[in-house]
């Protein structure tokens, strides 16, 4: 089986500043390289390239970056800057990894199977943990972890980051007291209608009091005007 990595080519670039603002109308996405040891590097990409990689790797998959042509070398994509009006690639910063360095990356969890509590009781399937903290070696990084919530029978159940199955040359780093996943109750809401309706009957017995002393006062108008 093939263990090729993904590849992407970078071109050296003096351009920054507002004016990469040009580069990205010429398809061009600004990025940096930096790594433990090494001096930062303004690079750039072809857009359609970098989006179409992301689409189909991970965000712990390694990738061999060229520059210039020149020989490739392993880096993480460590984070994408983004337009919050496109959703587009604004800028990228790409960390070139030591392979024989652990690195500590955040892993997705993805839960799977039927919960008994939500197809049966209606409850609501919470998911505490949407991610947990692993160190490995670059290669052996997991690009996500997944787990069962058919143990989910009752509102007491709980999946557990000790119930989650690592990989034997990943560490995790998380509490294993720490809830991943559980079933919530369906929510009751109480109508309480009886207060009310007795506010409401005191309010009319109070009302021929209030229109006895209106009529006492009008009495004493017509003797004022009878005056």
């Amino acid at each position: 089986m093939s263990t090729a990595r993904p590849t992407l080519a970078a071109a050296s670039r003096d351009i920054t500043g507002k004016k990469v603002a040009h580069m990205r109308r010429d398809g061009r996405l600004p990025a940096v390289i930096f790594g433990r040891g090494l001096d930062s590097e303004n690079v750039s990409v072809d857009a359609h390239e970098f989006e179409q990689l992301r689409r189909h790797v991970g965000a712990n998959t390694l990738i061999d970056l060229s520059v210039d042509g020149a020989a490739a070398a392993p880096v993480l994509v460590h984070g994408v800057q983004t337009s919050v009006v496109t959703r587009r690639p604004l800028h990228v910063d790409l960390f070139v990894v030591r392979m024989t360095e652990e690195l500590t990356v955040d892993v997705p969890l993805v839960s799977e199977g039927t919960s008994g509590a939500v197809e049966n009781s209606g409850g609501t399937l919470m998911h505490v943990l949407e991610n947990v903290r692993v160190r490995a070696l670059p290669d052996h990084l997991p690009q996500s972890i997944h787990y069962s919530v058919d143990s989910l029978a009752t509102f007491d159940d709980a999946v557990h980051v000790r119930d989650l199955v690592i990989p034997a040359d990943a560490t995790l780093l998380n509490d294993l007291d720490e809830v991943v996943a559980r079933v919530l109750p369906p929510r009751v809401e109480e109508v309480v209608a009886a207060p009310e309706a007795a506010e409401g009957a005191e309010g009319a017995e109070e009302t021929p009091e209030e229109g006895g002393d209106g009529a006492t006062g009008g009495g004493d108008s017509g003797s004022d005007a009878e005056g």
